[in-house]
């Protein structure tokens, strides 16, 4: 048996668990979907220069000075770039599982190898098997433990005979649609709502087993797809009575290809074995009736009069055959639909007219969803999590009735068209004095549509704070328009 090179073991491990660490980043942000991370990535170089490239170094380069300063080199390179990451890995219980399983199998390599000297091609892919191993196997532990959780989950379900489960769907709005409806029903029922934007099966199944207490009396859930079945997985496990289709897009198209494909998916929201009601917003193309084995109620009913300021929103809509007048401190004229969806529903469940007016005024904004903040007397428009077309438009437009100097921090639109992105930079053009553009995914085509606004490009939005402190001052606007996570 050959002696133990502590130092080349350390240099090897290290390099090893480095590897690992950026490929588990990359899957946590891509729902560990390994299709999307090879092909839907927006940045591929990344994973030539931290992936690809260090691979064939440990392969080709033998175990001698060149060797380790090579590797020394990636480990100092990947450590930047995790530094600057604005969406590092969390340690979920699935990661800790991972290096768990994957540390095993390095030191089980370290005793197979150990009688083996020198550096040769093939030991050193074998040195590399234990990642794609262990990928494979957490893979199918997780497979095995959301099959678990998913029963836990049903039997608690089946064991609230009275909830009454609400799924919301759309490419828009889902989360602002939820919150509207949780804080209106709240007046008449025990309500509860996944959290923040959790909106897949895994984290749906989470939050039922862990957070939904048995004396809740509605459910309301959020269901998001990336594919075909995403949401039929949601349904086969609520059997939602009630279900809302938002407004439908082009979010995502990237994903799915074409319009058709987008509410083929949205549309399987409308399979619940259970389903009693079906809330669709009116300029959606429609569903064939006969598909559908409930009721199909069209959102908004004969809305008018919208007017939407920096204040709030009023709007006039029909509800139970009377014409009300609401009021809002909630932003923006696309928020007409959601909140509508929100009083048919509650008003379809029993709360009454005057009810329904209380609390469309106390509504409260949603955090980063054209949220108005007032800051060392400038007003800040938080719109950082919305990244639909229509939704930025319409941040624009009100940042027009602002009569002060106006900024927009903004990557563009993210899985979106490059004719959406003209669009949108046309749109800036005619009402801000500066654009900053973060990113570089839409920085060439933003910058050459963007001709009056002076334009800064910023690739690392860690600058951010010290250019909005010297180029603005009290009484001016600045719009955060979309927030795009640095990987893109």
């Amino acid at each position: 048996m050959q002696n133990i090179d502590i130092f080349t073991m350390a240099t090897r491990w290290f390099f090893l668990i480095a590897l690992s660490y950026y490929t588990m980043v990359n899957l946590q942000w891509y729902h560990y979907k390994i299709t999307r991370v090879i092909f839907k990535h927006h940045k591929q170089k990344w994973h030539f220069l931290y992936f690809v490239l260090p691979i064939i170094y440990f392969i080709c380069i033998p175990d001698n000075l060149y060797f380790y300063i090579g590797l020394l080199v990636y480990l100092l390179a990947l450590g930047v770039w995790i530094f600057n990451l604005s969406k590092k890995l969390v340690l979920t219980g699935r990661i800790l599982r991972f290096f768990g399983i994957y540390i095993v199998f390095i030191v089980f390599n370290e005793l197979l190898l150990l009688k083996v000297e020198g550096h040769s091609f093939i030991t050193q892919i074998i040195y590399l098997l234990p990642l794609f191993i262990s990928i494979t196997l957490a893979s199918f532990l997780e497979k095995i433990l959301l099959n678990r959780y998913k029963k836990l989950a049903q039997d608690k379900l089946e064991n609230m005979p009275n909830l009454t489960i609400i799924a919301i769907t759309g490419s828009y709005g889902k989360t602002s649609l939820k919150n509207f409806l949780t804080q209106i029903l709240q007046d008449g029922f025990k309500v509860y709502s996944t959290p923040r934007s959790v909106n897949t099966l895994t984290g749906i199944i989470a939050d039922i087993n862990q957070n939904l207490s048995p004396i809740t009396d509605v459910y309301v859930v959020e269901a998001g797809a990336r594919g075909s079945g995403d949401i039929r997985e949601i349904v086969e496990l609520l059997a939602p009575q009630i279900v809302v289709v938002g407004k439908i897009g082009e979010a995502h198209i990237e994903y799915f290809k074409t319009i058709e494909n987008i509410y083929s998916v949205k549309y399987e929201i409308l399979e619940s074995k259970r389903l009693q009601k079906a809330y669709i917003y009116k300029e959606n193309i429609q569903p064939d009736p006969s598909l559908v084995n409930a009721p199909i109620v069209n959102f908004p009913k004969n809305s008018s009069n919208i007017n939407a300021t920096l204040k709030g929103t009023d709007f006039t809509l029909e509800v139970a055959r009377e014409k009300i007048v609401f009021q809002t401190r909630i932003l923006g004229a696309f928020n007409v639909i959601n909140i509508s969806a929100a009083i048919a529903v509650a008003s379809d469940l029993g709360i009454n007219n005057a009810t329904l007016i209380r609390s469309v005024q106390k509504l409260e904004p949603i955090s980063h969803r054209l949220n108005k903040i007032i800051v060392n007397e400038k007003i800040i428009l938080d719109d950082s999590y919305n990244g639909n077309l229509d939704g930025m438009l319409e941040a624009i437009r009100l940042s027009s009735l602002h009569q002060g100097k106006k900024i927009i921090v903004t990557p563009g639109l993210v899985e979106s068209s490059k004719e959406a992105n003209i669009k949108l930079a046309q749109a800036i053009d005619r009402v801000f004095d500066l654009a900053i553009i973060t990113g570089e995914l839409n920085s060439n085509l933003l910058r050459k549509y963007i001709y009056t606004a002076q334009k800064i490009v910023l690739k690392d939005k860690k600058h951010i704070e010290h250019i909005l402190k010297s180029a603005t001052d009290r009484g001016d606007l600045i719009l955060f328009a979309n927030d795009a996570p640095s990987y893109i």
